[in-house]
């Protein structure tokens, strides 16, 4: 998708809000980062180095994942999405929590940070988003 088809899509949406709504946009197909890659080393009139082409202008290099980088993007936390009268536009129905309630329960995980109560912080952190799993949370104090 290009960027003006985006951005007729999210003022699409925003036509579509009427308060405190999320919405969805279908962007496509996921592009491989390797194969854009090529095709601007390819559309800049150069040629890749690579085995095959050692005498290539630029070399494509995979260095990996950088911290809190990610393969994948998990766009809502739950399934309960619906459709709107744009086919590439969804609403998101998640789970809200009232302000104050919000407020409490950050106040308390808060202060469990400070204390250094692991426990009771993973237990805070499952009620705020219970989607989040069985996953392990480790807290460790800086030296």
């Amino acid at each position: 998708m290009t960027i003006p088809e985006a951005a007729e899509l999210v003022l699409q949406a925003t036509g579509m809000a009427q308060g405190g709504e999320v919405f969805v946009l279908d962007m496509g197909e996921p592009v491989k980062l390797v194969d854009l890659a090529r095709q601007m080393v390819e559309l800049s009139g150069c040629s890749i180095r690579d085995s095959k082409n050692p005498d290539g202008d630029i070399a494509i290099t995979f260095t990996g994942l950088r911290p809190g980088e990610k393969l994948y993007e998990e766009l809502l936390l739950s399934d309960n999405d619906q459709p709107t009268a744009h086919p590439l536009i969804r609403q998101a129905k998640e789970r809200r929590l009232e302000h104050a309630v919000l407020n409490n329960l950050l106040d308390e995980l808060s202060e469990c940070l400070e204390n250094w109560d692991g426990t009771r912080a993973t237990e805070l952190i499952h009620q705020l988003v219970p989607e989040y799993g069985k996953a392990t949370i480790y807290f460790r104090r800086e030296a």
